[in-house]
């Protein structure tokens, strides 16, 4: 199967690298010459320096971008993936965006002879490192059908959740649990340290009750020792709670929770903490109580 990536960032390039590894026909392009070579010279196979070149014969098309308008410029218009890659092609866009940007461009691929499948990921870098990532997808199901072999290359789980725009509101029905539980155990973690409990063992008998989490037993200690870079930035989850509260709003529901939590990241971002990873929110409490 001939299969382009776009998109070498923190996510795309280990999982264009599973594909490589794993044998595909492979193309790859990045709008960053310069992360391009570095893959090329990590993974033995050479970037393409053109989106036309990249896309010249395959059959699958994957992506992994930043947002709404980067996916919008990559797909669309005349030198964009639509209408450069032979028709009957299926594109499967790992990037977090909305879920009208994921229904637009399945019309638009429609339009041009494609499949297209929003297929948004979770599990964070190491989760794309090691291959062990889980797709939550939108789409025709026989195009799913067709690619999964390559979902299979970087993810250890994958599904097909309905119609285009299913992958993207089950990305943020992700983003909606990973921001409360976050706080939560942030505001644990917190309240713990200043009440003069030794934490590191409280966190140790805790998480083998009840409050147990992936969070709990991935982000504690890091948080505990001020450590905050460890993958999926402040920025990006600022970027997905605004999809998620677009959503909401057109939906008329309340996500009182949700909005709260996004307020706290936006402190976190006015500490310049932008590119700390998410269980930063310790920073907004701590920065709080130093006021008090």
């Amino acid at each position: 199967m001939q299969v382009c990536f776009i998109g070498l960032g923190a996510m795309g390039y280990p999982m264009a690298g599973h594909l490589q590894e794993k044998g595909f026909a492979l193309s790859v392009y990045n709008r960053s010459g310069a992360k391009a070579a570095q893959w090329s010279e990590q993974y033995g196979r050479g970037a393409s320096d053109s989106l036309a070149a990249a896309v010249a014969g395959v059959e699958v098309v994957a992506l992994c971008l930043g947002a709404d308008e980067d996916v919008r410029e990559v797909l669309t218009g005349p030198q964009g993936v639509f209408a450069l890659m032979p028709v009957g092609g299926v594109i499967v866009d790992h990037t977090t965006t909305s879920a009208a940007l994921a229904r637009e461009m399945a019309v638009l691929a429609a339009d041009y002879g494609h499949s297209f499948i929003d297929a948004p990921v979770s599990g964070g870098q190491a989760g794309a490192v090691n291959g062990r990532l889980t797709v939550m997808a939108g789409g025709d199901a026989s195009a799913f059908a067709r690619v999964e072999t390559v979902l299979a290359a970087y993810a250890a789980r994958y599904q097909l959740l309905g119609p285009a725009g299913s992958g993207q509101l089950a990305k943020m029905v992700n983003q909606i649990c990973i921001a409360g539980l976050v706080q939560g155990l942030a505001e644990g973690m917190h309240f713990g340290a200043q009440a003069g409990l030794d934490m590191a063992a409280v966190v140790d008998v805790i998480g083998a009750g009840a409050a147990q989490s992936w969070q709990m037993d991935n982000r504690a200690k890091t948080m505990l020792a001020g450590e905050f870079d460890f993958g999926f930035a402040v920025d990006w989850m600022r970027k997905d709670l605004g999809y998620v509260l677009d959503e909401a709003r057109q939906r008329k529901l309340s996500l009182p929770v949700t909005a709260l939590v996004d307020q706290f990241y936006a402190q976190v971002q006015n500490l310049n903490g932008g590119r700390y990873d998410t269980s930063s929110l310790l920073l907004a409490l701590q920065q709080g109580a130093k006021k008090a």
